[in-house]
């Protein structure tokens, strides 16, 4: 929920931010599906991974919410 709405600079930013996150999302996903088929002795990196991809996931969201101009209900 924006304040003002976003200038057409503003959003761009937003949506190159939202790219990385994705980005990086996928890529987190399949170093996490790597590593389920082919497990390491120690499990800590696959949970750090994991806690990793849900905090991006939170942040593509946020900033997705920021790219949806505010509706009255």
């Amino acid at each position: 929920m924006a304040l003002h709405p976003l200038s057409d600079e503003e959003a761009q930013e937003i949506r190159t931010q939202l790219r990385a996150l994705q980005e990086e999302h996928r890529d987190l996903d399949q170093v996490i599906v790597h590593l389920i088929e082919n497990p390491p002795t120690d499990d800590l990196l696959p949970r750090r991974l994991k806690k990793r991809k849900l905090l991006l996931k939170d942040r593509i969201l946020q900033l997705e919410t920021l790219l949806v101009p505010d509706i009255p209900a």
